[in-house]
């Protein structure tokens, strides 16, 4: 007996709204981290990433699906993790993430339709609720979960986004393809 494929697994309708998206947006604090902030000497806030998280990013992009970041907090250390991952439109010390998003749009040719957006906090909101595929990590605030297509399973900062991606590429089609080069 062959095990159920990934895609059996998730929501159909989750799927649905993630077939066409071409744009997958992250905020940082609470999804790309644990939420958790240290401060260095310096008065820096330090923050940890998941690395299972980065290459799912790495893999989504591989295959079709770009991703950008949206986020109220100015850092250096994301545009470092960004670089790292290929990232090439991030938004920093945004309060009116509206605003980035509608700039995103302009950058990128892109419509709302083809975006998704993985928020937890109501900040969030105001991109959420415009594009075409709505997600919320577990530990997320209510009401970014109440008008969300998918709630992950995994927490923001472990493992939240790779849950995401690895949807994204189900979803398209690709989640096989992009695992063949780690089973051959």
């Amino acid at each position: 007996m062959t095990a159920p494929s990934f895609a059996s697994t998730l929501p159909a309708a989750a799927l649905e709204k993630a077939a066409g998206i071409r744009l997958m947006i992250f905020d940082v604090d609470g999804v790309l981290t644990d939420g958790g902030l240290f401060y260095g000497e310096e008065g820096e806030a330090l923050k940890r990433f998941n690395a299972l998280d980065g290459h799912g990013i790495k893999m989504m992009q591989q295959f079709g699906t770009a991703a950008a970041i949206i986020t109220a907090r100015q850092s250096p250390y994301v545009l470092r993790r960004a670089r790292d991952l290929g990232i090439a439109h991030v938004f920093q010390g945004v309060h009116d993430k509206r605003q980035a998003f509608e700039q995103l749009l302009q950058h990128t040719g892109l419509n709302a339709g083809v975006c998704g957006y993985l928020g937890d906090d109501v900040i969030d909101l105001p991109v959420l609720t415009r594009v075409g595929f709505k997600a919320c990590v577990a530990n997320g605030h209510r009401e970014v979960k109440l008008r969300s297509h998918y709630v992950t399973q995994a927490s923001g900062g472990n493992g939240a986004v790779r849950e995401i991606c690895d949807l994204v590429l189900a979803a398209q089609g690709n989640y096989e393809a992009a695992l063949a080069p780690y089973l051959a």
